[in-house]
């Protein structure tokens, strides 16, 4: 509660107008990622057990989960893009101390993502069935990944909610409520997945044999233990975002409900490059998939598992990124120039550091993060090379990241969505291609490092230009 209350107190300095020291910038900097940050990397951590549960099945139930992952990022992300075109317009009224349009933003947020959702989930529920044949699975997982992408299709409603809700009170400062949800999701995903993957058992603890209950229902499981747990937490956080929110609660005063045209527009110039981004980002990461599937299930089990150890490695990224998000856009909406140039570079800056160590870390421990995930030797030693190969290219992965949330915070969408889009068309998925049939899955991992970088450079160069504040 005292650190709750102490960034609350420098972000009124953004809002008053008031004069900022370095030692306060750096303060409210680590105030709001350190939450985030530690929500992302516990949740990748809970994501190693529920991936390592899975994994316990065999290398067919990791390729049906994998075969569709990329596919279930898609929806998700474009629920994601949706969210931040009413968010940023909430961080900019309350960086100018207008709380009563930040409130109306959100009950048009509200309207608008609910009937989104619902046509996304009309959408992937009538593409679960053909959806694997299209990916180039074969017979013998596309039943289960065809059932597990169905089960994630009906969530659709509770995951915007639950996105919605999360950017809301990062956008007002609010760290400690999203990450304590996002960890609270990961651990219901987890328990819900124990019962529910494996068949009912008996298990020796502390010498004690104890007989635990069971469905038994492998990848379905796997699917039915994530879904139940986003109903809950959506719910959750639904509250506490709408209702018990200090600034954004809707019991709190307001103006008569009426359609204010610009809030649309303003969320449309904003989400909707973030949302092209997004579907061609994940139809990328489809396609990149389409090229690792011919490589066998081996190979994208052991991608899969890699991308999944390596999210340990830029999760902070992230997590530094809903800070510089958050700080640059109240920067903007006070019209605080020196403060939107100074927290953009500081944040940008601290997430090259932090990721450069932790891919440091990646690079050390790869062999052990694969062991955690796969029993399969074949699996754990090529993944681990393609870690290592990643490894180098995460300093340059956050400057990408943390410039990408500074544009965001700035409302800034377009120039950077097709700065990713080039990169990653262009370049990865370009060069994937060509050299997958030379060095199969490490050629993948090599084209991705490559990619990663130049891109990172692309952003550094926005960031020094400036091009991207408005102010």
């Amino acid at each position: 509660m005292e650190k709750q209350r102490k960034s609350e107190i420098l972000l009124a300095l953004i809002r008053e107008g008031k004069p900022m020291t370095g030692h306060d910038k750096l303060n409210l900097i680590f105030q709001l990622s350190l939450p985030s940050i530690l929500a992302q990397v516990t949740s990748v951590m809970m994501f190693f057990i529920d991936q390592a549960m899975v994994g316990s099945l065999g290398a067919e139930a990791s390729a049906a989960i994998g075969l569709v992952e990329s596919s279930t990022w898609l929806f998700g992300s474009l629920t994601s893009a949706a969210s931040m075109g009413f968010s940023v317009q909430v961080a900019h009224f309350i960086g100018a101390n207008d709380f009563v349009k930040a409130r109306e933003v959100l009950r048009h947020a509200l309207i608008v993502t609910f009937c989104l959702s619902v046509l996304l989930m009309l959408v992937a529920a009538a593409i679960s069935s053909p959806l694997p044949y299209w990916l180039g699975g074969g017979e013998d997982i596309a039943g289960d990944a065809s059932r597990y992408f169905l089960i994630f299709s009906l969530t659709a409603p509770f995951f915007q909610m639950n996105t919605l809700a999360s950017a809301m009170l990062k956008c007002e400062g609010n760290m400690r409520v999203s990450s304590l949800m996002s960890v609270t999701l990961c651990v219901l995903d987890v328990v819900f997945n124990f019962f529910l993957i494996f068949p009912s058992r008996h298990v020796d603890v502390l010498g004690v044999n104890l007989w635990i209950p069971g469905a038994g229902w492998g990848v379905t499981g796997a699917a039915l233990g994530t879904a139940l747990a986003f109903v809950v937490v959506s719910l959750s956080q639904g509250w506490l975002a709408f209702f018990r929110s200090k600034i954004l609660s809707l019991r709190l005063p307001h103006a008569p409900f009426r359609w204010v045209a610009s809030y649309l527009v303003n969320a449309f110039k904003i989400g909707a490059p973030m949302a092209l981004q997004s579907f061609l980002m994940s139809s990328a990461q489809i396609v990149s998939t389409m090229i690792v599937a011919p490589l066998g299930n081996f190979a994208i089990a052991a991608n899969t598992f890699a991308i999944t150890a390596e999210s340990l490695c830029y999760m902070p990224g992230y997590g530094i990124g809903d800070a510089a998000t958050t700080l640059v856009g109240q920067s903007v909406g006070a019209g605080r120039h020196d403060l939107c140039r100074s927290f953009a570079r500081m944040t940008v800056f601290s997430g090259m550091a932090v990721m450069a160590l932790m891919g440091l870390v990646m690079f050390v421990f790869a062999p052990e993060l694969m062991g955690l995930m796969t029993p399969v030797a074949e699996i754990r030693d090529l993944g681990a090379q393609c870690l290592r190969i990643e490894a180098f290219a995460e300093p340059m992965f956050a400057a990408s990241i943390v410039t990408y949330c500074v544009c965001v915070g700035a409302g800034d969408t377009l120039r950077p969505a097709l700065i990713n889009l080039g990169s990653m068309w262009l370049v990865r998925l370009t060069l994937a291609a060509l050299l997958a049939t030379q060095y199969g899955l490490v050629g993948v991992w090599f084209a991705m490092a490559v990619e990663l970088t130049l891109r990172g450079s692309m952003f550094l160069v926005r960031l020094f230009r400036g091009k991207w504040n408005k102010l």
